[in-house]
C-alpha cells in the first residue's frame, strides 16, 4: 500500500499537542479509507524549551517519529529534515498549531491523487486582505520585486501548506542551500503544480512565533536568494544621481563664467555629501548581504544536526 507522509516542524506546541494527535487521527482513518493510503507522521522539533517532545509522544497513535533537532535552525530547515526523513510516497506538509484546515488537507490529498500528471498540489491564503493594509502591501511589493525578470514565478500567498509527490522530495532534497527560503525553491524546482485556495483556521493554542523582524529577515534572504534586482535598482539610482550631479556642477559652472553669481558653498557641499554618503552606505549594505549569503553558502556545515529520533513501537 503507498504511504503519505505526514510532516510537521513544532517549536513549544505543547499546549496544542492532544488536538493535533486528534487531527492526526482523524486524517489517518479517512486517508485510508478513502485513498487506500498508508499514513505515517513525521515530526521535527525545532529546539522546543518546553514540554512538546514529551507530549508528542504519550499522544500520537501509529506509525510516528519525532526528530529532534540539537537546536533551533528555523522552519525552513526544520521542514527540510522532516522530508529528509519521510519515506512516504506523498509528503503533505503542515504545521503543528492546526492552523491548516482538515478539509483542506484532504482537497490536496485528493487533487494530486485523481488529477493525472500533477506533482504538486498547494495551497494559497485568500484572506491577506482582511490583515494589515501595510502588511499586504509590503506582501504585494515583494513578490512584484522577487518575480521581476525571473523565468519562474512564485506564487503570492503561497506557502510550506503543500503536498508533493516523492520525485518531487527527492529532487527538492538535491538543493542543499544553507540560506533556504522554501516559497522560491518550490518555484524553481518546477513540475506541474496547482494551487487551491483557503482560510487558515485560528491557533490551536498558543501564538504565532513569527515575528515582523522574523518575516523581514526571511523576505530579505527571499530576495537575496532569488534576484538580482535590488542591486540593478541601486546602480541604476546611483547612475541617475551622478548625472543629476554633473548637470547641476555645469550649471555652476555656466552660472560663474557667465552671469558672476557666487559659487553655493557649505550647504550645497553638505546636502551633496549627505545624500551620496547615505547612498554609498545603502549599497554597501545591500552588497553585504549578498556577500554574506555567499559566503554562507561557500561554508561546508550541514544544514541541521539531529539530537536524537524518537520512534513509535511500529516504526522501531
Amino acid at each position: 500500500m503507498p504511504v503519505l507522509s505526514l510532516v510537521a516542524p513544532f517549536f513549544n506546541e505543547q499546549d496544542s499537542v492532544e488536538e493535533f494527535a486528534k487531527f492526526v487521527k482523524r486524517l489517518t482513518f479517512e486517508v485510508k479509507d478513502r485513498f487506500s493510503l498508508d499514513v505515517e507522521v513525521v515530526m521535527v522539533d525545532d529546539g522546543s524549551k518546553d514540554d512538546s517532545v514529551a507530549c508528542y509522544k504519550r499522544s500520537l497513535e501509529g506509525t510516528w517519529r519525532v526528530v529532534e533537532l540539537s537546536r533551533n535552525f528555523g522552519k525552513e530547515i526544520a521542514l527540510f529534515s522532516g522530508i529528509e526523513e519521510s519515506r512516504g510516497d506523498y509528503i503533505l506538509m503542515i504545521d503543528a498549531d492546526l492552523q491548516h484546515p482538515y478539509d483542506v488537507c484532504i482537497q490536496l490529498i485528493s487533487a494530486l491523487l485523481t488529477v493525472d500528471d500533477l506533482d504538486v498540489v498547494y495551497s494559497v491564503r485568500d484572506d491577506r486582505m482582511e490583515e494589515s493594509w501595510r502588511k499586504a502591501i509590503g506582501g504585494h511589493i515583494f513578490y512584484r520585486l522577487i518575480n521581476a525578470r525571473q523565468r519562474f514565478s512564485i506564487p503570492e500567498n503561497a506557502g510550506d501548506f503543500r503536498i508533493i509527490t516523492r520525485q518531487v522530495a527527492d529532487a527538492l532534497l538535491q538543493v542543499r542551500d544553507k540560506r533556504r527560503f522554501n516559497k522560491g525553491l518550490y518555484a524553481w524546482l518546477g513540475f506541474r503544480q496547482k494551487a487551491i485556495s483557503y482560510t487558515p483556521n485560528a491557533r490551536a493554542a498558543g501564538f504565532s512565533k513569527w515575528s515582523r523582524l522574523s518575516l523581514l529577515s526571511l523576505s530579505l534572504e527571499g530576495i537575496t536568494s532569488f534576484s538580482a534586482l535590488p542591486l540593478r535598482i541601486v546602480s541604476l539610482l546611483g547612475a541617475f544621481i551622478g548625472i543629476l550631479g554633473i548637470l547641476y556642477g555645469l550649471r555652476i559652472i555656466v552660472e560663474a563664467l557667465i552671469y558672476g553669481s557666487d559659487v553655493p558653498g557649505f550647504p550645497s557641499l553638505m546636502s551633496a555629501i549627505s545624500v551620496l554618503g547615505g547612498f554609498n552606505l545603502a549599497l554597501l549594505g545591500l552588497v553585504g548581504e549578498y556577500v554574506w549569503v555567499a559566503v554562507s553558502e561557500t561554508k561546508d556545515r550541514p544544514l541541521y544536526i539531529v539530537r536524537r529520533v524518537h520512534r513509535s513501537s511500529s516504526n522501531a
